[in-house]
């Protein structure tokens, strides 16, 4: 009778992390069929995209340093394919602003940032300490990302409305996370396994504001509905968006007294 080891519990929660995540960054499917039906990007921002693709470089990077990182590089270079075809489909019907805006976040987040962080490390170090920095930026990158739904939930408190925080994309992330800290733990991989903590932790106070306030009766105000909230990125852009504005242009996004489309993110990180 066969023994199941440390390692083969990893590779079971690293396939069913796959699972998830891969679901999860199917999320904001339903938004780019919209922008394919009405030729128009509107006013959805590709900042959730090129931050999410940024989040899928990081990790396959360090999939391909670890000697056993085959769960992180498939989701991940699985991830770098959909959110660069995201960003495709958005170049070719957003305004020219807004193409230059997402020339300028590609430039500096996934060639610059990225292209910085990728020949520094390489040259600069080399072996058990090179995987050790990069997967702290990983971790660190990861913790931030989770953190996103501390602007979203201070919105459902505020308003009373889980228009805001759907429930199954919360559900899906917090058992993301719970898959990917399993992994991370059996596989000794703590850079991994830390930063799901806080996801899950998240992912739980989500659900239950969504269990409080689902039979709110106070409704969200038309000019403050959330139409798309596919990513826990795009919930913490929603908050931003009043700051973010390209160059020498009004913003893509108005703020929330004068306008109703948010912006999309999707990005799903192990």
């Amino acid at each position: 009778m066969a023994i199941l080891t440390a390692a083969h519990l990893a590779s079971f929660f690293g396939i069913l992390g796959n699972i998830l995540s891969f679901l999860v960054f199917l999320a904001p499917v339903p938004t780019f069929y919209k922008i394919y039906k009405k030729k128009s990007t509107e006013g959805f921002q590709s900042l959730p995209y090129s931050v999410a693709l940024f989040s899928a470089l990081l990790l396959l990077y360090y999939g391909f340093l670890k000697t056993n990182g085959l769960m992180i590089i498939t989701i991940n270079g699985i991830g770098c394919a959909i959110e660069s075809f995201y960003l495709f489909l958005f170049m070719i019907y957003a305004t020219k602003e807004a193409k230059i805006y997402t020339t300028k976040l590609l430039l500096l987040f996934n060639v610059g940032a990225f292209g910085i962080m990728l020949l520094s490390t390489s040259l600069l170090f080399k072996g058990h300490r090179r995987l050790s920095i990069v997967g702290w930026i990983c971790a660190v990158f990861s913790v931030c990302v989770f953190a996103a739904p501390l602007s979203i939930m201070r919105r459902v408190i505020k308003t009373k409305s889980v228009e805001y925080m759907p429930f199954p994309l919360s559900f899906c992330l917090t058992l993301s996370a719970i898959m990917w800290f399993f992994y991370g733990f059996l596989m000794k991989d703590f850079y991994i396994a830390t930063p799901n903590i806080l996801g899950f932790v998240f992912g739980i106070v989500q659900m239950v504001l969504y269990i409080i306030y689902k039979d709110s009766k106070k409704a969200a105000a038309p000019d403050a509905k959330l139409q798309d909230s596919t990513t826990v990125i795009d919930l913490q852009v929603v908050e931003m968006q009043e700051n973010v504005k390209p160059e020498g242009t009004k913003a893509l996004v108005a703020n929330n007294d004068t306008a109703n489309k948010p912006i999309q993110p999707s990005e799903a990180n192990v």
